[in-house]
């Protein structure tokens, strides 16, 4: 299992036992645990690591490296056994494509569809996420922000629209981990959120689409940058 400075946030996996799927927890605790970057492309999940991370069986690791294999979170390679997937620039371009198209639709039919008791979910969602986005701990931000999409999907009430989404999901985050590494990305982020959910909440459906087209667009320009530069830094070693 990868070791962390002791300068580094500590992160606390341990599967809690509740009401949910057990499946999911898990699934979500070893997903949380490459966002935040201790587990890196290229990094062996071993089985006997992962329990001890999680606190869980194998066979319930199992269960959730082979759902982090149909998101395409992680590789099962002959003779090593799962490793953690890399996104190259060009395959975050596709995932933002997509995730442009596919955010624009949800905030327009959240527009045109949302109940107020929507609406004061998704502020709440909002001012949750604003209130962490100066934590240092990445699982934090990261948690907040899909608690936000996860009320803009359900207000969209699209029920196709969201599953497409959630296979996208775990790539999703790997590269909103990515694009809030560059300085002043997590203030402007936070002000063209704040503007969206403004046009969200005014039912300005043609607006709101535009502003979650260029929020995608901006964060896509600045984690492409970054993975560019990362690659070619590997390939200059």
């Amino acid at each position: 299992m990868p070791v962390l400075s002791k300068d580094a946030p500590q992160y606390n996996f341990k599967v809690t036992k509740t009401a949910a799927p057990l499946r999911h927890s898990v699934t979500e605790s070893i997903r949380n645990s490459i966002a935040a970057g201790i587990y890196k492309a290229g990094d062996r999940l071993t089985e006997r690591d992962l329990c001890e991370m999680t606190g869980v069986s194998r066979t319930a690791v199992r269960e959730a490296l082979r759902q982090l294999e149909s998101e395409g979170m992680i590789h099962v390679l002959p003779h090593r056994g799962p490793i953690v997937a890399g996104v190259t620039p060009e395959q975050a371009e596709g995932i933002y494509q997509v995730r442009m198209e596919l955010e624009g639709l949800a905030s327009e039919l959240f527009a045109q569809r949302a109940t107020p008791a929507d609406h004061k979910a998704l502020r709440k969602a909002f001012k949750k996420m604003k209130d962490s986005s100066t934590s240092t701990d990445s699982i934090v931000r990261l948690k907040a922000k899909n608690d936000f999409y996860d009320c803009l999907i359900s207000g969209a009430y699209n029920e196709a629209l969201g599953q497409t989404l959630s296979m996208l999901n775990s790539r999703i985050m790997v590269l909103r981990a990515t694009s809030l590494q560059a300085p002043g990305r997590t203030v402007q982020s936070m002000e063209e959120l704040s503007e969206l959910v403004e046009l969200l909440v005014a039912r300005k459906d043609a607006e709101a689409r535009k502003a979650a087209i260029k929020h995608v667009s901006n964060a896509a320009k600045v984690a492409i940058g970054i993975l560019r530069a990362q690659f070619e830094e590997a390939a200059a070693e």
